[in-house]
């Protein structure tokens, strides 16, 4: 998968949009203003995932500590192709799910999230 790749997965997701808060070098996917996948220019990929998943792919060194935001499990893949592109496609969609659900109840419900 490559960054154009990654912008169709997470596009088709509910209420996913797309910004440029870091330049327009760096694309960040939110849903409900709150971002889930962030890709940089030079091919790397973070996104949020669950406590046990963060623990398992850093501890087995599959992916790394995302710079700036482990300390709310997110990890990071300093190359987007380091893995397949399904299990990747997978992981943003729960990156997304994860984050959706912390969103209030009034704010899934406008984005017909619920």
């Amino acid at each position: 998968m490559d960054r154009a790749g990654v912008g169709k997965v997470c596009l088709a997701l509910p209420a996913a949009t797309l910004d440029h808060p870091f330049g327009e070098h760096h694309d960040a996917y939110r849903v409900g203003g709150r971002m889930f996948v962030m890709v940089g220019e030079q091919g790397g990929v973070s996104f949020k995932v669950s406590d046990i998943a963060y623990e398992v792919l850093t501890e087995s060194g599959r992916a790394r500590p995302a710079p700036y935001l482990a300390r709310n499990r997110w990890v990071n893949l300093p190359r987007i192709s380091d893995w397949p592109d399904d299990e990747l496609a997978e992981y943003m969609a729960v990156a997304h799910g994860l984050v959706a659900a912390k969103l209030t109840r009034k704010v899934r419900a406008e984005l017909g999230l619920t």
